[in-house]
């Protein structure tokens, strides 16, 4: 496999289909500027493959053998912030998609999306630009407006008005270090905020948003 370039975007790619994994590195690496520099079939193998490659980007599914995207997506980014990831999955429901957001993802774009689409998203997010498929965030977004407009949905109870006001900047796109900027809050308080979201909505350990998210208003 040839070295990237210095300039090149390097990614990682985390599916645990193999015929997937071969269908992305063929399509990326024919594409100047981007350079498959790994891949992973498993949550574990994902987090060890970024901390040894440290990759510019990573493509990542939702569902893994061994756990969850969602998982290794946080743990990757809490040591790596610089690193940004992209959900390519093929589910397209809400839960999944907030429980990305909230993890700190920078895109989420389906499998059925085509080769131009993925190579525009790939370096829209390379360059800062957040990528969230209106037709799958259209739904968890409202009701996280609905949170900051003080519309209460059952089981949100717990959150504070300062740790909604984080969850909707990231469910905007913004960066951990935006949102510090925005609130007047370090980069390290911002990250306290969201472990604490996630521990009080109780998706710290899983792929989907599940059962707290599905007693929302119907």
């Amino acid at each position: 496999m040839p070295a990237p370039k210095p300039n090149d975007i390097r990614i990682l790619l985390v599916d645990d289909h193999e015929v997937i994994r071969v269908g992305l590195r063929t399509v990326l690496n024919q594409q100047h500027g981007l350079k498959v520099v790994g891949e992973a079939a498993a949550m574990a193998d994902a987090i060890r493959q970024a901390q040894k490659l440290k990759p510019d980007l990573i493509l990542m599914d939702i569902r893994l053998p061994d756990g969850s995207g969602i998982d290794a997506c946080r743990e990757i980014l809490t040591a790596q912030p610089d690193t940004r990831v992209i959900f390519l999955t093929s589910y397209s429901d809400d839960d999944s998609v907030l429980a990305a957001v909230l993890a700190g993802a920078h895109g989420y774009v389906l499998k059925e999306i085509n080769s131009a689409g993925l190579i525009d998203a790939v370096h829209k997010v390379a360059t800062g630009q957040p990528i969230l498929d209106p037709t799958v965030t259209a739904r968890a977004l409202a009701w996280l407006r609905e949170l900051n407009q003080g519309v209460r949905v059952p089981g949100t109870d717990s959150l504070s008005p300062q740790e909604e006001r984080v969850v909707m900047l990231v469910a905007e796109g913004r960066t951990n270090k935006e949102i510090a900027a925005t609130l007047e809050l370090s980069d390290k308080t911002v990250k306290n905020y969201l472990a604490h979201v996630f521990q009080k909505l109780h998706i710290t350990r899983r792929a989907q948003a599940a059962a707290f998210f599905l007693k929302r208003r119907h």
